[in-house]
C-alpha cells in the first residue's frame, strides 16, 4: 500500500495511491479523525476501506504533493553509513578515511521537509555549495524503546525517499551538521510511503540520484555499514521512537562534495532520487526570494 499526503482544497489530507490514481482518505465517511498519515499509522485502514478507496481512485491532475508524514520530532539522520561515501568525504576534507564504529547520529529540523515536485530553495547569501544526498527513509509504526535488532523491523510502518540537501560550506564551518542540513526545503521527502509489507528486505534496494537526468549516485542498501534494523535498535536504546518518526539511513557515494571538481546544485537544476520498488522523488532548484 502507498500512502501520501496531498493538498485538497488548501488543506493537507492523507491519500491512498494506486496504479489508477489517488483517493483522499477524507472521502471515507466516518473517518473524520483520520485525515493525516500519522492518524492512519495509529489507526490503520481496514481492508474494506482500502478496497473502497481503491475503487474511488482517480487522476487528480496537477496534484500538490506534500511531505508524506510530519514526524513528531526532528528527522533522525545517520552520517557516514556507506563505506565509499566515507572515503569520498575524507578525500574532500583531506583527512584519512575512518570507518565509524557506531552510527553517527544527527537531526534535521522537521521544518526542512518539503514534498515531491516542490522547490529546493537556493539562497546564495547562505551557500554556493548546495549538495544532494539520496537516502532510504524509514517511518516508524509504533512506540519503540530498546528494541532488539531481531525485532526492529516489526516496528517499521513503511519506507520512503529522502534527499538530505546540505549546504557544504556551513557544514564544514561548524562543529556539527544541524545548521547546514536544516534550512527550509532541505529535506525533500516522498512522494509516498510504501508500507513495510511490500518491502521484504530493506537491505536489497537500489538507490540512485540524478541531476538533470545525469546519474550521480548509484548504490545498494546492502552496502550500509549499519543496517536499518541495527539503526532502529541503536537509536531506541535511549530514545523512545514514536509513530511517524522518520529515520534517514545515509547516502551512497557520488555526492558533489566528493568530486575532484565539485558540481554543486544550481538554480534551474532538477534533482531526482530513485529507489527501485519505492518510487521517484523529483525537485527543482529555485532561487530563494526575500
Amino acid at each position: 500500500m502507498r500512502l501520501a499526503t496531498i493538498s485538497q482544497d488548501g488543506q493537507p489530507t492523507a491519500a491512498l495511491v494506486t496504479d489508477h490514481g489517488v483517493a483522499p482518505v477524507s472521502a471515507l465517511r466516518g473517518r473524520d479523525a483520520a485525515h493525516t498519515v500519522r492518524d492512519i499509522i495509529r489507526h490503520p485502514l481496514q481492508d474494506a476501506e482500502v478496497r473502497l478507496l481503491s475503487a474511488q481512485a482517480r487522476e487528480l491532475g496537477d496534484i500538490e504533493w506534500l511531505p508524506p508524514v510530519i514526524p513528531p520530532k526532528n528527522i533522525f539522520c545517520v552520517g557516514k553509513n556507506y563505506l565509499e561515501h566515507v572515503r569520498e568525504g575524507a578525500k574532500a576534507e583531506g583527512v584519512p578515511a575512518k570507518v565509524p564504529e557506531h552510527p553517527i547520529w544527527f537531526t534535521k529540523a522537521h521544518t526542512a521537509l518539503t514534498g515531491h515536485r516542490q522547490p529546493i530553495l537556493l539562497d546564495h547569501d547562505l551557500t554556493d555549495h548546495l549538495d544532494y544526498e539520496a537516502e532510504l527513509a524509514v517511518v516508524i509504526g509504533r512506540p519503540t524503546f530498546r528494541v532488539s535488532v531481531e525485532d526492529a523491523l516489526s516496528h517499521v510502518f513503511g519506507y520512503t525517499l529522502l534527499n538530505d540537501i546540505t549546504a557544504r560550506n556551513i557544514q564544514q564551518q561548524r562543529n556539527q551538521w544541524f545548521l547546514g542540513k536544516s534550512a527550509n526545503t532541505y529535506a525533500p521527502c516522498g512522494p509516498w510511503i510504501v508500507t513495510a509489507d511490500e518491502v521484504p528486505d530493506p537491505q536489497k534496494l537500489r538507490i540512485t540520484s540524478a541531476v538533470n537526468g545525469e546519474e550521480r549516485q548509484n548504490g545498494v542498501t546492502r552496502d550500509m555499514l549499519f543496517s536499518v534494523a541495527e539503526l532502529i535498535s541503536d537509536l531506541s536504546r535511549s530514545i523512545t521512537l514514536e509513530p511517524g518518526d522518520i529515520i534517514a539511513t545515509g547516502t551512497p557515494q557520488g555526492v558533489a562534495w566528493g568530486m575532484d571538481a565539485p558540481r554543486y546544485l544550481e538554480v534551474g537544476d532538477n534533482v531526482s532520487v530513485d529507489i527501485v520498488g519505492l518510487g521517484q522523488l523529483q525537485n527543482p532548484v529555485v532561487a530563494a526570494t526575500r
